[in-house]
């Protein structure tokens, strides 16, 4: 990898740096951009995309150079700091700049010395014009705006122990121990015949010295303030690493709250890295409340990604990961609902299953749910007034009006329907939640509403079919569970209120709804291969 002018320094110790910048590319009109990186085998491309096409291809290339940089090691603690090669101009406006106003901005004054430990880094200008990846000290870093810390080299190993000498004795060549503390810092180069940090004047000439200090005395940036779960991080904190992590953590979490959808993987990722930072935070300050923190993090992290996995399923044949709507444990849940309405359903007839199906699942929290005449139809075209009465008669359900009214009832004034076997006093059948509940129905819904189903006018009993057999498949889509291929048929016949010879009848029929792309009844089993437009609608059993 090339590295930038000014940062050309022997290999052994330089500050590395890599650039990747984002310029207009042909006339502007015609929205292309040229991306070009400091690499020198990475050649410039040409993005007609425009700028947002361009941004993405950069942050795809940054991320190629992390990937680089942390499987050759990562930052290396002997590396002296790129910033301070480049005279700290990084954090420090040019004197001779002229803003748009024809005023001449105020620099920011640097620390006095470079200090801390190296770390990578890795800055965005606030334009998406320019990205850098840097060797550089830990106060560099944490003065120049836009910068975040990926990661911090260990220390230098020290191969022979300290050991105290006479005054009177000369010294010896490893140094004293102000020296070999003086090497933590990167701004300090080993001396090539010594080991130990060089002085000032010592420095190789390729390095830029240390610019003097104000008479007044280095005046000094306010360090930045930040909070994370409740407590503020104290300015005092060191290392001044953790102290910029705990900061960037918090900042992290508050702009993921204001996401507009959920990301687990990025929520995980936020936990673990809060998880390591209190626990070190805890190391420094010996207060044991940030070493409970710390394990309520990493509970987090590990209970994050395990909802994510369950979202997904586990990756298929290499195949990518499907967008499950329920969860592992949510499709526990459903098929628990299904077997409850197979046992408690006052009809026989397929047609009273399904809405008896559909209806628990509104009231399954509350004993009442509400619902319209336009759900009732989209469930049973030609029967729902008929099944909707004789639920009634059987002391199933109870209605606030008459049959007619509640067929009569649109979204914006529905009807509550009660159902008093699942009211609060009776025993509670089931143990889910009010998020499960609804994610349920929805699932529940979008099966029985399917659009090919709908449009091949299939019956309840297809219906409730396409609802099982969603319920009891694979990650891969495959009907059963990995041990036993297929679905008991005796099973499917039961909840469907078919026989078994029908359950094979009405299989075909879910094949010409693109529902199943095969399925087959032999040695008394349903097995069959749900289609890949219904995949997120699988159990993941």
């Amino acid at each position: 990898m090339a590295v930038e002018a000014g940062t050309q320094q022997d290999e052994r110790v330089a500050g590395r740096v890599w650039t990747v910048r984002l310029d207009p590319d042909g006339r502007p009109a015609a929205g292309a951009v040229r991306l070009s990186c400091s690499r020198q085998t990475c050649a410039d491309q040409r993005l007609p995309g425009g700028a947002a096409t361009g941004r993405k291809a950069a942050v795809e290339h940054i991320n190629m150079h992390l990937a680089h940089v942390r499987a050759g090691g990562g930052p290396r603690a002997e590396a002296w700091c790129a910033c301070r090669a480049a005279d700290c101009a990084w954090h420090t406006p040019d004197p001779t700049a002229v803003t748009r106003g024809g005023a001449r901005p105020t620099p920011t004054p640097g620390p006095g010395r470079c200090g801390g430990p190296v770390v990578l880094t890795v800055y965005a200008d606030r334009a998406g014009r320019l990205w850098r990846v840097a060797e550089t000290c830990a106060r560099c870093a944490a003065t120049t705006p836009d910068c975040r810390v990926l990661d911090t080299a260990p220390p230098p190993t020290r191969t022979t122990p300290a050991r105290r000498q006479d005054p009177a004795a000369p010294k010896p060549a490893g140094g004293t121990t102000e020296d070999r503390v003086a090497a933590l810092f990167s701004d300090h180069a080993p001396s090539p015949t010594t080991g130990t940090a060089s002085a000032p004047a010592a420095t190789p000439a390729s390095v830029p010295p240390a610019r003097a200090a104000s008479p007044r005395g280095p005046a000094r940036r306010p360090k930045r303030w930040g909070k994370i779960a409740q407590r503020i991080v104290p300015q005092d904190l060191e290392p001044d690493v953790l102290r910029m992590e705990l900061i960037d953590l918090g900042d992290e979490f508050r702009a993921y709250q204001q996401r507009p959808e959920p990301d687990l993987a990025v929520l995980a990722e936020l936990h673990e890295r809060k998880a390591r930072a209190f626990a070190l935070w805890a190391d420094v300050s010996g207060d044991d409340s940030l070493r409970l923190e710390a394990h309520r993090a990493e509970t987090a992290a590990q209970t994050t990604r395990e909802m994510h996995a369950n979202r997904g399923g586990p990756p298929v044949d290499g195949q990518p990961v499907v967008e499950r709507l329920l969860t592992r444990q949510q499709a526990v849940h459903a098929r628990s609902v299904l077997d409850h309405v197979a046992t408690h359903c006052p009809l026989p007839e397929a047609e009273a299953r399904l809405a008896v199906l559909m209806l628990t699942l509104r009231s399954a929290r509350a004993g009442t749910g509400n619902v319209t005449g336009q759900d009732l139809t989209g469930w049973l075209p030609n029967d729902a007034e008929d099944v909707l009465q004789r639920l009634v008669e059987a002391d199933w359900m109870i209605l606030p009006g008459t049959v007619a009214e509640v067929m009569a009832s649109r979204s914006e004034n529905p009807a509550a329907v009660t159902v008093p076997s699942l009211l609060p006093e009776q025993a509670r059948p089931f143990t889910f939640g009010k998020t499960t509940r609804a994610k349920l129905s929805g699932w529940a819904q979008k099966i029985v509403g399917d659009r090919k189903i709908r449009k091949k006018k299939l019956g309840a009993a297809t219906r409730l079919l396409a609802l099982y057999a969603a319920a009891h498949t694979r990650p891969d889509g495959r009907l059963g569970d990995a041990e036993d291929d297929g679905i008991n048929l005796d099973q499917v016949a039961v909840f469907t209120a078919l026989t078994p010879e029908q359950v094979a009848e009405h299989a075909q029929l879910l094949v010409t709804a693109d529902w199943f792309t095969e399925a087959d009844t032999a040695e008394g089993k349903l097995r069959g291969q749900l289609a890949e437009r219904v995949l997120p609608l699988g159990g993941l059993l």
